[in-house]
């Protein structure tokens, strides 16, 4: 979309996803891209998924910088919290079923 891309695949909940596959991998150009392009398609958060050369695509993986990474933990925290708060019993059981997921 030129110079008012939106990134490469939608449906990367709350991002911009920028998708690489390179023989060289240059991190800062794609995360400047994927914040760039997060800006223009209105999501809070750009990040690039880089596939690794003669992996599958699910071996790959999601970059963000930093600043991007604190952002999104601290919208994560202050998510449960008001979940926490306005719906115990359903925060709690939303916790259970991911920490056995690890």
């Amino acid at each position: 979309m030129g110079s008012r891309d939106i990134g490469d695949i939608s449906g990367y909940y709350l991002h911009a996803l920028e998708a690489k596959a390179e023989r060289t991998i240059t991190l800062s150009d794609y995360i400047a891209q994927a914040n760039r392009e997060a800006v223009h398609a209105g999501q809070p958060f750009g990040c690039a998924v880089v596939k690794r050369r003669m992996k599958g695509v699910a071996d790959g993986y999601v970059v963000r910088d930093l600043r991007t990474d604190v952002r999104l933990l601290n919208r994560l925290r202050d998510m449960e919290e008001a979940l926490k708060d306005a719906a115990f019993d359903r925060w709690y059981n939303i916790d259970e079923e991911h920490r056995e997921a690890a």
